[in-house]
């Protein structure tokens, strides 16, 4: 058990931790990703309702 927390040890040494910086600008592009990603699928929703509703 103890040779296993020592492991863990090791490689969390080896991880690359993001800066600050590195952070907010990866949680930016998510944020405006998504947005741009429902913008897309609300517009798509839109059309389809559209078409639907001259057909019926």
């Amino acid at each position: 058990m103890i040779k296993f927390f020592k492991s863990v040890g090791h490689e969390m040494k080896l991880v690359h931790w993001p800066s600050a910086k590195e952070n907010r600008r990866d949680t930016v592009n998510v944020v405006v990703t998504s947005l741009l990603y429902a913008l897309f699928l609300g517009a798509l929703d839109w059309v389809f309702e559209r078409l639907i509703q001259m057909v019926l």
